[in-house]
């Protein structure tokens, strides 16, 4: 609990650094461009595709009616750009993700180890190569379960919970690996991740809701057309903020927990080597009569 409260704060602290604000343009720059060349490409057959969708099904067609009643003719345009929205926001989180993992992580996390573990040992436990096998697989594991508890969306309060546990679990276990890739040794890091397991869960169910937050201007760019262009790349923007913000607080509370983990295995190692040089009386006592008497020693 100690280094959850601690490492939040000084992440929140972080965020305010210049250099952190600038790192998060960078994934922001990647990711508008990949948004602007597929929605150049696809986004008006999409929405073409999806209005046909529903202007054929029978189900909704009682609902367009009762629209044009009312005097909202207009909504039913506006159904079909938020529903590729809705099916495109996953993509762009992902995105987002791993474009933070690979882009800001590694930076952030030297930056929090220059200003308070300057002499934190680099121990090179893992490689880049094993970094993204490690983000690929789980990403996979984490869309399986996405896929797979879709239904359970319908329940309004597994719609809640689900999305935050899922991309809670996928950001504690890319995040965690990064932050620990250059300092840990691959003991420390399953030590690590198995003893505070709980904790980087809630970490990355945190900033999983905290995600949420931009689909809210996600679907303002939708239904306030003139305003699109604008709010788009300031939801992604948002994103990238969050996933700068949990990389922080990752590195804050990781690097803290190595730095004590290394301090207590230094302490056993020191119990233990005191233990052998300075025995405890009894064994002095003993030692001394065998010393003072041979010939106990062939009697034993």
């Amino acid at each position: 609990m100690r280094f959850l409260i601690d490492s939040f704060w000084r992440a929140v602290f972080y965020c305010l650094y210049p250099r952190v604000i600038f790192l998060s343009l960078l994934p922001l720059i990647l990711t508008v461009v990949l948004a602007g060349i597929l929605g150049y490409w696809f986004w008006d057959d999409a929405v073409g595709q999806v209005r046909v969708w529903l202007e054929a099904s029978s189900l909704l067609g009682s609902v367009w009616q009762w629209l044009e009643q009312v005097g909202a003719p207009n909504l039913k345009t506006v159904v079909a750009p938020l529903l590729v929205i809705f099916a495109v926001t996953p993509a762009v989180v992902v995105v987002s993700l791993l474009a933070v993992s690979f882009f800001m992580t590694p930076a952030l996390t030297r930056l929090v180890a220059e200003r308070r573990f300057a002499g934190l040992q680099r121990l090179q436990g893992s490689t880049v190569l094993q970094s993204v096998g490690w983000t690929l697989m789980s990403l996979l594991l984490a869309l399986g379960a996405l896929l797979l508890t879709l239904p359970l969306w319908l329940v309004p309060p597994l719609a809640l919970v689900l999305p935050a546990l899922i991309w809670g679990w996928l950001a504690y276990r890319v995040m965690v690996f990064d932050v620990l890739a250059e300092f840990a040794s691959p003991q420390e890091r399953h030590t690590l991740l198995t003893r505070y397991r709980p904790w980087l869960l809630c970490i990355g169910m945190l900033t999983g809701l905290m995600g949420a937050v931009p689909s809210l201007v996600w679907a303002s760019g939708a239904l306030f057309a003139a305003a699109f262009v604008i709010l788009i790349p300031v939801a992604i923007w948002i994103y990238t903020l969050v996933f700068a913000f949990s990389s922080l607080w990752f590195a804050h509370f990781a690097l803290a927990a190595l730095r004590d983990l290394r301090e207590q295995t230094k302490g056993d190692v020191v119990d233990v080597t005191a233990t052998t040089v300075n025995p405890s009386p009894h064994a002095a006592e003993r030692l001394a009569s065998t010393h003072e008497h041979p010939e106990h020693r062939f009697e034993s």
